[in-house]
């Protein structure tokens, strides 16, 4: 593994390896509960938007090293920049819109499918990157967490975008107003999970996934990802314009005249990704 987000003495805050389509991301700071500092969530972002560059990756896993997946903004990192702010409003306004927004954006806008791994604590925007994964995988450790309200602040990092997006309003304004834990297995009946396993299932259920997805037509997922992510701004006009865009401009594709040609001859499609 190779890494490029690194502070001195700190070590490397982001992993990064590429094998057989499939790009892993792995937040690396396992003795601060891969707390994100801003070196490391610009790396995450960068990691992202090359990957949605790169024909040759066709899924993104973002996992963690140790016990939990992520425990929020590195409060320290953000502490020292508060205080060297000079403090007026568009100040931190521009920090969290250039920040932990632009990271949700990186994953919901990369046209590849993003699966995140949860292990163990996801709070603050360590949840929201979940949130905003296409796929979420969880062990029976796991759970989420708004946090925001126990330290006097307002939700951000696209939380209030994507929570009752996921769960609903109901539910969504409970966690944030009480900032209580959600464990794995109540999110999964929520449907903010697909699937819960044993740690030592782990490894095998994610592999699952990426097998499935490092062989799928990537640019019919890339636009149905689009399609599905911007329905519930839109109306039923605009969803079914999109949709009927998205239909044509793969029509000209390599993997929809190969999945058709599969169906007819009755034999696997062979995806290439375009």
């Amino acid at each position: 593994m190779t890494s490029t987000a690194q502070e001195q003495n700190d070590g490397p805050g982001v992993l990064h390896a590429q094998q057989e389509g499939a790009l892993t991301i792995t937040l690396n700071r396992p003795a601060s509960g891969n707390a994100l500092r801003p070196v490391d969530r610009d790396e995450v972002i960068r990691l992202l938007q090359q990957a949605d560059a790169d024909p040759e990756v066709r899924v993104v896993v973002l996992r963690a090293a140790g016990r939990h997946f992520c425990t929020g903004a590195d409060v320290v990192k953000l502490g020292e920049g508060q205080a060297n702010e000079v403090k007026r409003v568009t100040v931190p306004m521009r920090r969290i819109m250039n920040g932990a927004q632009r990271l949700m954006s990186a994953v919901l806008d990369c046209g590849k499918p993003v699966i995140a791994v949860v292990q163990g604590a996801a709070a603050g925007i360590g949840a929201h990157l979940a949130y905003a994964a296409d796929l979420v995988v969880a062990t029976e450790a796991g759970y989420f967490a708004e946090s925001f309200v126990k330290r006097g602040l307002v939700v951000d990092g696209g939380g209030a975008y994507l929570l009752p997006r996921r769960i609903g309003m109901q539910r969504a304004k409970e966690m944030v107003l009480f900032g209580e834990k959600l464990p794995a297995a109540e999110a999964y009946r929520l449907g903010l999970v697909n699937r819960v396993v044993s740690a030592g299932e782990l490894d095998a259920a994610v592999k699952e996934f990426v097998d499935r997805l490092v062989t799928a037509p990537t640019s019919a997922i890339a636009l149905t990802k689009r399609l599905f992510n911007d329905s519930p701004d839109g109306d039923r006009s605009a969803a079914f314009g999109a949709e009927a865009m998205a239909q044509e401009i793969q029509s000209y594709a390599h993997d929809s005249t190969e999945g058709v040609r599969a169906f007819v001859e009755k034999r696997p499609a062979a995806y290439l990704g375009w």
